[in-house]
């Protein structure tokens, strides 16, 4: 499997650890995770849409790990599951289920008093979730899933992200990793604009 856990510089690492929990045995390559992760999204993203909840039933320590369940499932069997070992971008694994769930109170105070517009309160609750970083893996991608969801029950439309994968490296990756540390810097206004490029 040379080559399988080979990450871009400004991903997250896959612990040894945890490579062992690959669900699909006939991986082999990169390119064949990319796939199955791929299909499994497509998948997640259909039944996350069939919910009938409203902005704030989403904002949940719940529907969240059962959201990353559907996207990641099928290939992984920690999915769904908060991480237990560090990274190299999060916070501390011991703080991850205290801080989901307080993160998630403030975005549905944001929400009850149309503390920012729409689009910002939904991307601020992305740029959040890739700073916990909750997940063994997938984190962005389920930030992004989450951004979309709260962002279509408020009454917009999904969010580009730059109207390209992000997963690869390239240009649209280097600008969308710029955009979360102008975040992190306080400036949410490059991330809010990649979000709708």
């Amino acid at each position: 499997m040379s080559g399988l856990f080979d990450e871009p510089d400004d991903a997250t690492r896959l612990p040894p650890a945890l490579r062992k929990d690959l669900v699909p045995s006939w991986v082999t390559t990169r390119r064949d995770l990319n796939e199955v992760e791929r299909d499994n999204i497509v998948k997640g993203a259909a039944w996350a849409r069939r919910r009938r909840l409203g902005p704030t039933d989403i904002l949940t320590d719940a529907f969240s790990k059962k959201l990353h369940e559907q996207l990641f499932g099928n290939v992984w069997k920690w999915a769904g599951a908060y991480r237990q070992t560090e990274l190299n971008i999060g916070i501390a694994p011991h703080l991850i289920a205290a801080a989901m769930p307080a993160m998630f109170d403030v975005v549905r105070y944001w929400i009850e008093h149309a503390t920012h517009p729409p689009d910002e309160i939904a991307v601020r609750l992305h740029h959040r979730l890739t700073q916990i970083h909750g997940f063994a893996n997938g984190n962005g991608r389920h930030a992004r899933m989450m951004a979309d969801l709260l962002i279509e029950k408020l009454g917009g439309a999904a969010f580009s992200w730059g109207s390209g994968s992000i997963q690869d490296t390239g240009e649209l990756r280097t600008a969308y990793v710029a955009a979360l540390k102008a975040a992190d810097d306080h400036d949410i206004k490059p991330l809010l604009a990649f979000a709708r490029s």
